[in-house]
């Protein structure tokens, strides 16, 4: 067949979800890094609820092509997920893409996966659905430890997550202890057996080749979706607040950007704490004004966690934009109360800096209502 006609290597799809806060952006960074430079083009598609998301300025601020999609989960905006990828191919003809859906979001294998390969089967090959957790929350939902924990209807989502991962990942195994990881393991093998189970550290980049070798290797595989009772999950999602804020930090003279975004964290993590509010997953970024792709990023995953800085700006600023993403069980209303006494306070610490808040959206999701959904795939 003449070079010129013969038909393009499919585009390899991969799909890694999990639940807020069990590092899903970074842990999708480290492995398009990785895939660059095997020389692989990369495209990522990042989902959510609402607009203005942390996760799509900071995997553009690492120079990848970033779609986002807003205003519904991957199920529930199948269409547009499609578009996606299709503008992505448009401009840089990627190799794999790379889709990180909503972090509430679950039945994904009969919504997404599943259609996506019945209807553009010619276009993509699917790889293994990956869920990845954080391991003292999962330890809190699955009983092995106390504290801070969701209701039971989020947790119904949670559980589904698990249910229907092909590969379950341990993520953050630097955080705690083997004994924890060990114990850990062996409840999720024994209450979720069908799927394959990795155990890493993105941030540390341990365990992560084998995984991706994995989802190299592997396609997702033909079976029945789960059950899923809809009315639970709607209910579990709209236990949820979902709160996406920008604000506009100025100040007459130079100010340390990073140690104002750990003050504002520090102190709306106190005032959610006391509200009573379950933080799933706080994060910020920071970008100086007239900065090329310089950004800081902040990162909060429970009430009882440290906050911590996983990108750092160099220099000190006198303007830029802070994006605000943050999702906790908790009223919409309260998330918004707790925000604006926060900049109040982190102002008070900060004396010259003034903050505007250019732009809020406060909700609970609502009720999935899937583009597809197919309970089989018959190859």
């Amino acid at each position: 067949m003449n070079e010129e006609t013969q038909t393009p290597p499919k585009a390899r799809y991969v799909m890694i979800g999990g639940f807020l806060g069990a590092g899903k952006t970074t842990t999708i960074s480290k492995l398009a890094q990785m895939l660059h430079e095997r020389g692989l083009k990369v495209g990522l598609i990042t989902n959510d609820q609402g607009s203005e998301l942390v996760d799509t300025a900071m995997l553009r601020s690492k120079g990848f092509a970033t779609e986002e999609i807003s205003g519904g989960c991957f199920c529930c905006r199948f269409n547009s997920l499609v578009d996606a990828a299709g503008k992505l191919t448009e401009t840089d003809r990627p190799d794999v893409f790379i889709a990180e859906p909503v972090g509430s979001c679950t039945d994904l294998v009969a919504t997404v996966s599943y259609p996506l390969r019945r209807m553009y089967g010619a276009d993509y090959t699917i790889a293994p659905l990956s869920v990845l957790i954080d391991p003292v929350r999962a330890a809190r939902v699955l009983g092995l430890s106390e504290g801070g924990r969701f209701s039971e209807k989020v947790r119904y989502i949670y559980r589904k997550q698990l249910e229907e991962a092909d590969i379950i990942v341990i993520n953050k195994i630097d955080s705690v202890t083997d004994d924890n990881v060990n114990t850990l393991s062996m409840k999720l093998m024994e209450e979720f057996p069908k799927a394959t189970l990795f155990e890493v550290s993105a941030r540390e980049e341990i365990g992560l080749e084998s995984w991706f070798a994995h989802l190299w290797d592997h396609e997702q595989s033909a079976h029945d979706a789960m059950p899923v009772d809809y009315e639970t999950y709607a209910d579990g999602e709209a236990l949820l607040g979902w709160l996406n804020a920008t604000v506009q930090l100025r100040s007459e003279s130079d100010f340390n950007a990073n140690r104002f975004l750990k003050a504002l964290t520090t102190v709306l993590q106190e005032s959610l704490t006391g509200a009573e509010a379950e933080i799933a997953h706080l994060k910020m970024t920071l970008s100086p004004d007239g900065g090329l792709n310089d950004i800081a990023v902040i990162n909060l995953v429970r009430n009882d966690f440290v906050p911590e800085l996983s990108q750092k700006l160099e220099d000190q600023i006198q303007s830029g934009q802070l994006i605000i993403n943050l999702r906790a069980e908790g009223d919409p209303d309260l998330l918004r109360n707790c925000l604006e006494e926060s900049l109040s306070k982190a102002r008070k610490e900060h004396p010259g800096v003034e903050t505007h808040l250019d732009h809020c959206e406060h909700f609970r999701p609502g009720k999935p209502e899937p583009t597809h959904r197919l309970e089989t795939m018959n190859d």
